[in-house]
């Protein structure tokens, strides 16, 4: 079965038996418990909502079938599902090698409550070096955090020549793909163990849901993993299952134009006399473009550029804008505009932005699905805003 067919049909299959009315979508059921006739036998496995749900279970499935997994583990967001992992996983006094260019709230996870409240060590490296990587692992390392792309400097990594580190460590490698979405990436077809993402952006692609994801193949982990999630209860809702279930099914469609359109930006910024450097896996000048072309099917829709002008043109350029949102997150048909530094990178210190590249007057855009004159129209009149 090709992608585009799994992203509309796994996990929902209409159901004649047993009463069933063939709904071609998926109920969203919204109970929070299950009768039973039999006091010691669940109705069909199910017991109480916070272990399992019909409309959880399809968009476990679904998303398990896009990443080419055989679990899949949904949360209530990408950090609940971060906390989740490393819960389940570590233990205190345990290491974690991460790439430095994270996004921010993942850094501010394990910086400030598993580092500094449960003595997990992080060691944060420039992953475009798998050497580094490997110089950085010590005899307690459980973990290797990748991006790539990275958020927001679209820095790459080499996943495989990563894996194949990892693994002679018997190390665990976690891939967050969220930049990506499985259209373009399959990370757990390059050695990655377990592929997480922000379901909030390009799986949902609507700006209307949160919710995090991890997609394994391994059972004693997901199990373990598993065990956290009811325990903790990070689970996702119900409706909020339903709502990315729904925006699967046009993922395939939405990569395309998200793809397409982000290319033509790149390229008219990349000319822009106001702009001093564009960054983006699809342009032959970005440094790792050919390992793009390798691990990647398409370079996706997120892109960053520097302006010629100080932080102050920076946040006149955004303010200026009409079909561009300035808002955080990413991903949605509509098209967002962002200053990492003082927006989803603001919890970073600014020696640590510093230090991995992010320069203040860094603008991150998330390329939507509109139509790409329009778009190009509306950048070139916030730059003749600012003079």
């Amino acid at each position: 079965m090709k992608f585009e067919t799994r992203a509309i049909h796994v996990g929902e299959k209409p159901n004649f038996k047993d009463g069933g009315t063939g709904d071609v979508a998926m109920p969203i059921h919204l109970t929070s418990t299950y009768a039973r006739e039999k006091v010691d036998i669940p109705t069909a496995g199910y017991e109480y909502s916070r272990t399992a749900n019909p409309t959880r279970d399809a968009l476990q499935q679904r998303l398990a079938a896009l990443e080419d997994a055989q679990y899949g583990l949904v949360f209530a967001s990408g950090l609940a599902a971060e906390t989740s992992l490393v819960l389940s996983l570590l233990k205190a006094g345990e290491h974690i090698v991460a790439f430095d260019d994270l996004y921010g709230g993942s850094r501010r996870l394990f910086t400030r409550v598993f580092n500094e409240r449960f003595k997990v060590e992080v060691s944060y490296v420039d992953a475009r070096q798998p050497q580094l990587v490997a110089d950085s692992i010590r005899d307690n390392t459980r973990l290797v955090w990748l991006e790539t792309p990275t958020n927001p400097l679209l820095k790459l990594c080499d996943i495989e020549a990563i894996a194949n580190i990892a693994h002679q460590h018997k190390l665990t490698v976690v891939v967050d793909n969220t930049f990506m979405s499985p259209y373009f990436q399959q990370p757990l077809a390059l050695g990655a163990d377990i592929v997480m993402h922000s379901t909030t952006k390009f799986l949902n692609g609507h700006s209307d849901s949160l919710g995090g994801a991890l997609l394994l193949n391994d059972e004693s982990l997901y199990e373990k993993i598993k065990f956290t999630q009811n325990a903790a209860g990070g689970i996702l809702s119900p409706f909020d299952s339903y709502l990315i279930l729904r925006g699967t099914k046009t993922l395939a469609v939405r990569m395309r134009q998200h793809q397409k359109n982000a290319i033509r930006i790149a390229k008219f910024l990349e000319s822009h006399p106001r702009v001093n450097r564009v960054i983006y896996p699809g342009l032959e000048s970005h440094p790792q473009h050919e390992l793009a072309q390798k691990q990647m099917s398409g370079f996706g829709g997120m892109l960053s550029f520097e302006l010629d002008g100080n932080i102050k043109d920076a946040k006149r350029f955004v303010e200026g804008l009409k079909y561009f949102a300035l808002a955080e997150s990413l991903g949605g048909v509509e098209s967002l505009i962002e200053l990492p530094a003082v927006m989803t990178h603001a919890s970073v210190p600014p020696e640590e932005r510093r230090k991995i590249g992010l320069a203040d007057g860094l603008i991150r855009i998330s390329a939507g699905i509109e139509n790409g004159d329009d778009l190009l129209e509306d950048l070139e009149g916030a730059f003749q805003k600012i003079g």
